[in-house]
């Protein structure tokens, strides 16, 4: 209700800018046709609307900016505050359980299962939020290294199976020649686990995921690919999603959790290691692939 507020609040602004330059024009033409003895004083008129439509150009488009990053703002603000109250609401609500009444010991595992798979995900979250200070820097990685790419892929596909709780098939992983690249092995586990997990959440209860690892332009670069059969993303949505806060809208955002945050720092690592990031989709209802780009380890 807020945002849709906003939309008008600019709609109706928009409308009464371009509204008052339309009058002012009309009034400058009007003035020249009957009288262009004062063709000196309309010119320096002209400059001086054409500075006036500038300007109001410029305050149009500052102000919808930063209604935008309001709203992203909000959203990032209330998809934080439930992925961490939801956790923690979980942990209370079973270790209260276990303190104010006897459980027998089958009940007893399970409640510790779901107790520590609420932290993971609760420490998951609170990660992301580091990461995203950390990565969103631009700066260069300070801890680099030799990595081997492959391996890192494939560790990743395992703590998606095992965080997701999906069969094997779900994940398939086809892996190339051992892929050497230098970088931070945080951030590079960081980038691939966001894309893993994008997918799976994306994709639903029959996920089909299929991760690629090989290299692309002529022996440049190691890649990554993640295809998911998932909802698919329209053209115009395909940059956008890569934005801090930025969430793609309609019923799927409330049915997927999130902070969106997971491509942000998925984009900002490859930038931060002088790579590429980015997402190919046929269309909605027709599957994502996201695509993550390393220069290859000179010999």
């Amino acid at each position: 209700m807020v945002a849709y507020g906003r939309r008008k609040s600019v709609a109706f602004i928009i409308a009464m800018g371009i509204g008052l330059i339309i009058f002012a024009v009309l009034l400058y033409v009007g003035r020249i046709v009957f009288d262009w003895r004062a063709g000196l004083r309309l010119f320096l008129g002209f400059l001086m609307l054409s500075a006036l439509i500038v300007g109001v150009g410029l305050n149009t488009i500052f102000l919808v900016r930063e209604i935008r990053r309001n709203e992203q703002h909000d959203a990032f603000i209330n998809a934080v505050t439930h992925e961490l109250k939801t956790p923690i609401a979980s942990i209370r609500l079973y270790v209260e359980t276990l303190q104010s009444r006897s459980v027998d010991e089958q009940k007893r595992k399970e409640f510790y299962g779901i107790i520590l798979r609420d932290s993971d995900r609760l420490l998951g979250t609170i990660e992301q939020i580091l990461q995203t200070g950390r990565i969103g820097s631009g700066s260069r990685p300070a801890h680099v290294s030799p990595l081997n790419l492959s391996e890192i892929v494939g560790e990743c596909v395992s703590r998606a199976q095992v965080l997701h709780h999906v069969s094997l098939e779900a994940i398939q992983y086809t892996m190339a020649a051992p892929l050497r690249i230098v970088g931070d092995l945080d951030e590079v586990k960081a980038a691939i686990s966001n894309l893993l997990d994008n997918a799976l959440k994306y994709s639903g209860a029959g996920a089909r995921v299929l991760v690629e690892a090989g290299t692309e332009d002529e022996g440049k670069y190691a890649s990554v690919r993640v295809k998911d059969n998932g909802p698919g993303i329209p053209d115009w949505e395909l940059k956008r999603i890569f934005k801090r806060f930025y969430r793609m809208g309609g019923p799927l955002a409330m049915r997927v959790k999130g902070t969106g945050l997971g491509l942000f720092i998925v984009r900002s690592v490859a930038r931060r290691h002088k790579g590429r990031a980015w997402a190919e989709s046929a269309g909605p209802g027709r599957g994502s692939t996201f695509v993550l780009q390393f220069p290859l380890e000179k010999s």
